[in-house]
């Protein structure tokens, strides 16, 4: 990053194939810091490092990791790595943010696991790609399901709903630590909500999650219980409550 000297944006260790299955015997331990883990891991191919901190490419995602453990001088790292002034999303044990950092937003949140979902594909779903995204950007904008960048679709596969040709409702997949994948931007537009779009949508992806070797999470905020008791009904169970913190770095 322009300004910010000494810092790598060669991704640690190699990455892993998209394709690859995951080991039989997949690590629950790896949730607690996700971000962290799938920067490490099968997104390392997006990650940028400085000191102990790891980020995305800002243009795929707004996170940032810290190590579990990681003393408050991380805090340095993750500063020197981003730039003065720039907005971050930060969870795991990045949270307790410095007093020199603005937090914009801090809410509670709960993570879910897919331990009992009947998933399957759906036939009315089309697999949307970078033609898209000036689309899925706008369906975001509109339906506010959390961040999502020019280069998102790029961390997995997003599959929409187009009715008369436009794009009514998706869902996709996001953070990856290995062994598992973030159900993530399960959104539908206001005039075809009631549909059940999201519930099909999000079985879908679970089963493109499987069919790849791995299991399937997703995160809500404490307060849209509309949508955890949706994902109760499909099947996710309650794995541990969380915090999501939006900061921005110091200026100076």
């Amino acid at each position: 990053m322009q300004g910010c000297p000494d810092v790598s944006t060669t991704p640690v260790p190699a990455p892993t194939d998209a394709g690859e299955p995951a080991s039989p015997n997949r690590d629950a331990a790896v949730l607690d810091n996700p971000a962290w883990h799938a920067l490490r891991g099968p997104h390392a191919r997006f990650a940028r490092s400085h000191g102990v901190a790891l980020a995305y490419d800002p243009e795929v995602s707004p996170f940032v990791a810290l190590p579990d453990g990681a003393a408050p001088a991380a805090f340095d790292d993750l500063a020197a790595l981003v730039g003065p002034g720039v907005e971050l999303g930060l969870t795991g044990p990045a949270t307790d943010v410095p007093d020199t950092w603005e937090v914009l937003w801090a809410g509670d949140g709960v993570q879910m696991v897919a331990s009992d979902v009947d998933a399957g594909p759906d036939e009315e779903a089309v697999v949307l790609g970078a033609a898209d995204v000036p689309e899925m950007l706008d369906l975001v904008e509109r339906t506010q399901p959390g961040p999502f960048r020019p280069r998102t679709v790029e961390l997995g596969s997003y599959l929409g709903i187009r009715r008369e040709g436009r794009l009514v409702a998706m869902a996709g997949e996001r953070l990856r630590p290995p062994g598992w994948t973030e159900v993530s931007a399960v959104c539908t537009d206001a005039d075809h909500r009631g549909q059940g779009f999201a519930a099909r949508l999000v079985r879908a992806v679970v089963h493109r999650v499987r069919e790849r070797g791995d299991e399937a999470i997703l995160h809500a905020t404490a307060t849209n219980t509309g949508a955890i008791r949706l994902y109760e009904r499909l099947g996710f169970e309650l794995r541990r409550p969380v915090r999501f913190v939006v900061a921005r770095t110091p200026e100076a």
